[in-house]
């Protein structure tokens, strides 16, 4: 299979296919990362407040792959949202990576009644431009959050990693991102599993013969969105892989808009200030 890319506002190219390790044990991630890359994956998406960044970055030396076939996603904790205390983060991330310069490097949450999240933009700018990270970004944004930053900052963010899947699809924030450049990557994109059960969904997959995490990521894919399911299970990363060698019609892709709920399953970026 081969992975399509989508290239950022500042040139760099991402692959759209990704492997999240979103609450993988630090214990394991090595080995789910060692899966993943043997399957064919060769985007990784972690972050320091999952604890695990050192596996991802041993899988990765591990697995005889150059740096450069391989893409990392990680994502500024937060507690750390402090300028200073933003890019000596940066620079831990690099270290337990293992790597001189992360690919892409976002804000985790805006936390917009702890503390400015401009300044904050502002450090991974300066990170940026001192060659730390290949692309800068944000994650859980919303509209007002980022035009602050077009407002008042000088870097476009390249990417928008937001919660989007079936049930909450996202769409006005999804213009907007598309409007300024700013690349969707979709968080929870079959809805911690969700999907799976769906009725409309499980009907359009057979019909296809394809199973429904198949369906939706396919659907996400469509749509231009970046996507980066996790599971420790061999099987479930290989099928998962295995969403290239067809498309879905406008009916179908119809058919799994309908199932729209705007239903959160994660926090409202709007009020969540959670410091771990």
């Amino acid at each position: 299979m081969t992975v399509p890319n989508i290239t950022l506002n500042n040139g760099v190219s991402i692959p759209q296919l990704g492997f999240g390790v979103w609450q993988v044990p630090p214990e394991d991630t090595r080995a789910a990362v060692a899966t993943a890359l043997e399957v064919g994956y060769r985007h990784i998406d972690t972050a320091e407040m999952y604890g695990n960044e050192k596996g991802v970055g041993e899988a990765i030396r591990e697995s005889g792959l150059s740096r450069d076939e391989v893409f990392i996603t990680s994502k500024l904790n937060n507690g750390f949202h402090a300028y200073d205390d933003a890019l000596k983060a940066l620079d831990k991330t690099n270290e337990d990576l293992g790597v001189e310069q992360v690919d892409l490097f976002l804000i985790h949450w805006p936390l917009p009644g702890v503390g400015d999240f401009v300044e904050t933009w502002k450090a991974l700018e300066k990170a940026y431009a001192d060659g730390k990270a290949r692309a800068i970004g944000v994650s859980n944004f919303q509209q007002a959050h980022l035009q602050r930053l077009l407002d008042e900052t000088e870097i476009v963010p390249a990417v928008n990693q937001i919660e989007v899947h079936p049930y909450f699809s996202q769409n006005a924030l999804r213009a907007f991102n598309s409007e300024h450049g700013i690349v969707t990557e979709a968080w929870s994109p079959l809805a911690q599993g969700k999907i799976v059960d769906d009725p409309a969904i499980t009907k359009i997959a057979e019909a296809k013969g394809r199973t429904p995490a198949q369906m939706t990521l396919r659907w996400h894919l469509q749509r231009g969105d970046i996507v980066f399911p996790k599971s420790v299970t061999r099987s479930r990363v290989e099928e998962n892989f295995h969403v290239f060698d067809f498309e879905l019609s406008d009916d179908e892709i119809a058919a799994i808009d309908a199932v729209n709920r705007d239903e959160r399953i994660g926090p409202d970026p709007d009020t969540f200030n959670w410091i771990p």
